[in-house]
C-alpha cells in the first residue's frame, strides 16, 4: 500500500467510513432488538457489535469534526 492520496481524498474516505459505520450500527442495533426475546445469545452478540460500531463512530466524528462530540454532551 504505497499509494499517495491527497488530503481531500483522505477526507472523502473517512466520511465514507463514517457513513458505513453508521449504517452498520443501525443494522446491528435493529438486529439486537429483534433477537432480544427469541435468541438472547444472538442479541448479546449484536449488542456487542453495536457498541463496537458506536466506538468507531465516536472516533471518526472526533477526527472529522473535532470537539463537536463533546459539545453535544
Amino acid at each position: 500500500m504505497t499509494d499517495v492520496v491527497d488530503s481531500d481524498e483522505l477526507l472523502r474516505r473517512m466520511q465514507r467510513a463514517r457513513a458505513c459505520a453508521r449504517q452498520e450500527e443501525r443494522i446491528w442495533r435493529a438486529r439486537s432488538e429483534k433477537l432480544r426475546s427469541a435468541d438472547p445469545e444472538g442479541a448479546r452478540d449484536a449488542a456487542v457489535r453495536t457498541v463496537a460500531y458506536e466506538a468507531v463512530l465516536t472516533v471518526l466524528e472526533e477526527i472529522l469534526t473535532p470537539g463537536k462530540h463533546y459539545e453535544e454532551a
